[in-house]
């Protein structure tokens, strides 16, 4: 049977307050959120630690890019939070890859935890690309040691079929039948994104801005 697709809902709000208040009301039925730029900087490792606390487990979504040696620091920090996966940007590099690949091996090896996931950025899904500059970008980050690639459903079926090896996919902009785009330009549906081979799919505003958000959650897992 194939495997389930799991939601990762985004955590993408304005407040510490808001986001501690959506993780007691979801954290019974959502297990993965996903902590970004925007909520990271304002409550730093406080709320990393909190979902922690609830029993549900972190996407950490910072999108590292800078020298070898500066990644490599900052996904060892991350690796003392106990996060479950975080996101690089592939195009920082091989020699970048690798020092990320090596510093949270040895951290969790230190700490005795399981080694977190390190999710490779191809293209942002506000953004336009082509295929094979996807292609290339995914197999330069496995081939370097990533666990998985964050894609959209449009590039996540090529990239089955194109690579002969077991690998995450991560889908941001996950939507409803009747949810608008917003600012994301490729979208899709649950449906779409499990058949196209996703692993884990990323819900933000479809919940947040639901009336009634657990319902929501309800309904995407469904």
């Amino acid at each position: 049977m194939k495997k389930k697709s799991q939601l990762i809902v985004a955590l993408d709000v304005p407040s510490v307050k808001e986001a501690k208040k959506l993780i007691d009301l979801l954290s019974s039925k959502v297990k993965i959120f996903k902590v970004g730029s925007q909520l990271f900087t304002l409550a730093g490792p406080e709320v990393v630690r909190y979902i922690n606390k609830k029993g549900a487990e972190i996407f950490l979504d910072l999108k590292f890019y800078d020298i070898p040696n500066t990644v490599a620091n900052a996904v060892s920090a991350a690796t003392g939070l106990g996060v479950k996966m975080m996101t690089l940007h592939i195009s920082g590099g091989m020699e970048m890859l690798r020092a990320a690949v090596h510093a949270v091996g040895e951290e969790a090896a230190r700490m005795r935890v399981k080694k977190p996931m390190l999710i490779g950025v191809t293209i942002l899904t506000s953004q336009e690309a082509g295929s094979d500059e996807v292609l290339a970008l995914a197999k330069n980050g496995l081939e370097n040691g990533l666990d998985g690639v964050v894609c959209s459903v449009r590039e996540a079926k090529f990239l089955r079929d194109k690579i002969k090896k077991d690998f995450i996919i991560v889908t941001p902009g996950i939507r409803s039948n009747k949810a608008s785009q917003d600012d994301q330009k490729r979208t899709a549906t649950v449906r779409e994104a499990y058949d196209a081979g996703s692993d884990f799919l990323v819900v933000g505003r479809p919940i947040l801005a639901a009336q009634n958000p657990l319902d929501a959650v309800k309904e995407f897992n469904e």
